[in-house]
């Protein structure tokens, strides 16, 4: 990775979550599918860097996110994404762009997790931060197999200095692109949460 302070990977998604989180907020005008891919690729690396517990979030996350990259060719934002589906009355299908883009905003919210407990825990291990985030955001919807594969995976884990310096990060900046990350990914989020609920499409399939 590129010794660059600009070219940090959480700087960058730090900096693609604000603009994503200010066009949510403004109420006036609507996600674009590109932009917001363009966003959710910065964070695909992080998945690799937490080892083979994360591997199937890894693939899987990635998978969906290209699938919405090439979406964006022909669809515009991510209302008119939903809105397709609807009328091809596919949004529950597999591998339609809706069910891809419930996954992904599940993997966002996985790292929102992840980060707010690094933020609050002590010491050196990803253990717990890491077990918490899985325990919230994947296990609900995580057969027994997969929930023991990741449970056996957890013990292989870097720990928390290794992981800073796969990100090139020292603790304080990366404390605070964390930090940035949970504060405007919250409201992106939510975001796509009420794009599903408004529509009575639930969010837990």
């Amino acid at each position: 990775m590129a010794e660059e302070e600009g070219d940090k990977l959480l700087r960058k998604i730090a900096d693609a979550f604000k603009g994503l989180a200010a066009t949510v907020n403004s109420e006036t005008s609507e996600v674009e599918v590109a932009l917001f891919a363009h966003a959710c690729s910065l964070v695909s690396p992080l998945f690799g860097c937490l080892g083979i517990a994360f591997k199937f979030a890894e693939m899987d996350y990635v998978a969906k996110v290209d699938d919405l990259a090439v979406a964006s060719k022909s669809i515009v934002t991510l209302q008119a994404l939903l809105q397709t589906d609807i009328e091809g009355n596919c949004v529950r299908k597999a591998g339609s762009h809706s069910r891809n883009l419930l996954r992904v905003k599940r993997g966002l919210d996985m790292v929102k997790v992840l980060f707010e407990q690094i933020l609050a825990t002590e010491g050196n291990s990803l253990k717990d931060p890491a077990s918490k985030a899985y325990a919230q955001v994947f296990a609900p919807h995580h057969g027994w197999a997969i929930r023991k594969a990741v449970a056996a995976g957890m013990y292989a884990l870097p720990t928390k200095s290794q992981l800073l310096k796969k990100l090139n990060e020292d603790e304080a900046s990366a404390r605070i692109q964390m930090q940035s990350y949970v504060a405007t990914s919250a409201p992106v989020i939510f975001y796509i949460d009420k794009l599903f609920l408004s529509r009575e499409l639930g969010i837990d399939w």
